[in-house]
């Protein structure tokens, strides 16, 4: 097994998840689905494809260490988005890869490092990342440390979009047609809510 360190993705601000009548910020990953933090779920399908799993948070740090997982902040100021959770996963891992996944799909394909480690030592690319149909999920990916020192500079530049950042570099775009509910997320009260009352998750 290639050593890969995964990355989830839980830096951000958490403003959609706030309710219009108490609009303030709700730390997402935290958010409880199923019975327990939206972000275990995640954590509990990742550990199952990578050497270590990581967590990226800007805020309830001490929440998301309670959780058993080492917990890596931004480097990059200013809350710049999961590129700059990209970016201190690749700093703070032991590994060469690095895999990315958002916090907020408890879903997630438990075949998704395998599939993307094999499109990228069978290509010439320096990103793989998942695809349904004709959508990209430009968070779901998987890269070499090798990118840092051009990521670094991406978003020193105030660079912030992962789609931008694909453009400059070679991508291979890894189907997963067969499993298009891996990648459903989680981003207001009401997908929480869809999602928990989905009948194949049964």
């Amino acid at each position: 097994m290639i050593p890969i360190t995964g990355v989830i993705l839980a830096g951000g601000q958490g403003k959609r998840m706030a309710n219009p009548s108490l609009p303030e910020a709700i730390e997402k990953g935290l958010v409880n689905f199923l019975g327990e933090p939206m972000v275990m779920h995640v954590a509990k399908r990742l550990t199952q494809q990578v050497s270590e799993v990581l967590i990226n948070a800007n805020q309830n740090i001490s929440a998301y260490l309670a959780l058993g997982y080492p917990v890596v902040s931004d480097s990059i100021p200013g809350f710049a988005g999961p590129l700059a959770g990209l970016h201190a996963g690749i700093q703070a891992a032991k590994t060469h890869y690095v895999m990315t996944v958002p916090c907020d799909a408890p879903l997630l394909a438990l075949d998704l490092t395998d599939r993307l480690l094999s499109a990228l030592l069978g290509s010439r690319a320096d990103v793989a990342v998942a695809k349904t149909g004709k959508q990209v999920h430009p968070v779901f990916c998987l890269c070499g440390q090798n990118l840092l020192a051009h990521l670094e500079t991406y978003l020193l530049n105030g660079g912030r979009k992962f789609d931008a950042w694909y453009e400059t570099l070679n991508v291979i775009e890894v189907p997963f047609n067969d499993n298009p509910n891996a990648f459903a997320n989680i981003n207001t009260p009401y997908d929480l809510i869809k999602l928990e009352n989905t009948s194949w998750l049964l």
